[in-house]
């Protein structure tokens, strides 16, 4: 059980985008009330942002975030959230069986992604409204003034635009469970003319086209065909979104859920070339990956079934194992590999719902198991991604066949001269693996940073343990001529980071 591995810069794949480690606040559960937003908090400011959360979200590395949702969008009538907060509308959100306040809406996003140094990413109703709606949201955020929506948005105290760049065109439309579902045909036809009319008002917007919302449904890749041929010359992505489930207990095929999102994604890219060639595009169009997670997603039903109409409940607040932080490793390590192509992504979602942030309303928040792996990899991973072409055993998994033990992507940052290269070993036994470096000379072992789920698979982290999970630093590898050896731990996400020599 040995693996060898070859970096070479002359491999490039395209350049490590901060859009890729994004993260998503929608209204469901605590996401919102009691997760970024809980007036009265001890670490709250005057807008009644938890402080606690806001640091977390800043060490986590989160580069833009999607809101308001998600399912919830769906729903939405953006007017009910913004003005002053007493003569806000309460209404029932159908998309999550709850009532939902309005306490918090657009001004509030807002001036928290201020705070937190993000970049925010709208989405707009297109199951329940249309056209008009999205048109008008714009307007509110990003028309300067001298409009009835812009002077309405400088009235509630905000007399700069937001200038928001990021836009969805609605969410997972494709699922019978999405208020106003639709077909490809209906919903392409309806992102067509919501897209022209938004590229009107604010021609300088990106706009996402909904894909699939998972890989499995019965519609996947027919609906992306037709949806981008009514909009591949309006937008600038196709979204993707994708779960993995470890209810079942097949820890083996839960370790290989890259395969799956990696085959995903080679599919989306199929399927949008296809378009551009059928439709004489020369333009690539990307990705925008922007919802993905290990979620305990077969546990949701039961969750909703036993709650009737109650503000922000407690729903879908999974505990991650140390398991679970190696496979979200993997999964940054497979969007990173997809840089050429995956130009947006986020992580669902960022505080309490299946979350790397946890909170106790009215107490403390805490890191997750896999808030490591995702604050480590947007901390070191810039540059350029290198394709990397591990040489390894396989071990077999029911879901996926025999899938490689390990996992690995390289990035360059040709400014420093920095090299961090993030594997996998998703087998039970420790794997030494053979590092060649020839192809970058004068590089000497900076850190060995390793998240091992091998001794204790299922620890999670508590409020009353919230460091039980975290991840510790091996021996620096010693390249010698080029070369070095380097051992990865049973199950483990492991980060390896060189320097220029006298760095």
């Amino acid at each position: 059980m040995t693996a060898k591995l070859t970096i070479d810069p002359a491999f490039a794949i395209g350049p490590a985008d901060r859009r890729i480690f994004g993260s998503f606040v929608e209204h469901l559960g605590r996401c919102v009330y009691g997760g970024v937003y809980e007036p009265g908090h001890r670490s709250a400011d005057p807008h009644g942002l938890r402080g606690d959360v806001l640091e977390l979200t800043r060490e986590l590395g989160v580069s833009v975030v999607r809101y308001p949702g998600g399912n919830f969008v769906s729903g939405y009538r953006w007017e009910d959230g913004v003005g002053p907060v007493a003569d806000r509308p309460r209404r029932l959100d159908l998309a999550w069986k709850t009532i939902e306040t309005n306490a918090f809406g657009l001004d509030e996003f807002m001036t928290w992604a201020a705070a937190a140094g993000v970049e925010p990413m709208m989405a707009v109703n297109l199951g329940t409204r249309g056209v008009q709606e999205a048109c008008d949201l714009l307007e509110y955020a990003n028309h300067p003034g001298g409009t009835r929506l812009s002077d309405l948005r400088r009235s509630h105290g905000a007399e700069q635009p937001y200038g928001v760049k990021l836009w969805c065109l609605g969410n997972e439309l494709d699922g019978p469970w999405q208020v106003g579902h639709k077909t490809a045909e209906e919903y392409g036809r309806l992102a067509a003319e919501t897209a022209r009319a938004m590229k009107m008002i604010d021609p300088s917007v990106s706009l996402v086209a909904c894909g699939s919302s998972g890989r499995g449904m019965p519609t996947f890749a027919s609906w992306e065909a037709t949806v981008l041929e009514h909009t591949y010359e309006l937008v600038d992505y196709v979204s993707a979104h994708t779960y993995y489930d470890p209810a079942d207990g097949d820890r083996a095929s839960l370790l290989a859920s890259a395969v799956d999102m990696d085959h995903f994604i080679a599919e989306v890219v199929a399927t949008a070339d296809h378009v551009a060639a059928k439709q004489r595009h020369r333009r690539k169009l990307k990705i925008s990956f922007d919802e993905w997670n290990v979620w305990y997603q077969s546990r949701l039903q039961a969750d909703l079934d036993r709650r009737g109409w109650v503000e922000a409940p407690t729903l879908i607040e999974d505990d991650y194992t140390a398991v679970d932080a190696v496979v979200v490793g993997d999964l940054l390590i497979t969007l990173l590999r997809h840089a050429d192509r995956v130009g947006v992504a986020c992580q669902a979602q960022l505080a309490n719902v299946i979350a790397p942030i946890r909170t106790r309303t009215g107490g403390p928040a805490w890191r997750q198991s896999i808030f490591h792996p995702f604050a480590l990899t947007a901390r070191y991973a810039r540059g350029t991604v290198l394709r990397t072409e591990p040489v390894c055993p396989t071990y077999a998994t029911k879901r996926y066949g025999d899938v490689p033990v390990l996992d690995t992507v390289a990035v360059h940052d040709e400014e420093t001269g920095a090299l961090t290269v993030l594997a996998v070993n998703r087998g039970t036994a420790d794997l030494p693996l053979d590092l060649d470096l020839r192809g970058l000379p004068g590089l000497a072992g900076a850190a060995h940073l390793t998240l091992a789920a091998g001794d204790d698979p299922d620890a999670v982290n508590t409020e009353a343990e919230p460091d039980r999970v975290t991840p510790r630093e091996l021996a620096a590898p010693t390249p010698d001529g080029g070369r070095c050896a380097v051992l990865l731990p049973a199950v483990s996400w492991n980060l390896l980071r060189f320097a220029p020599t006298g760095a």
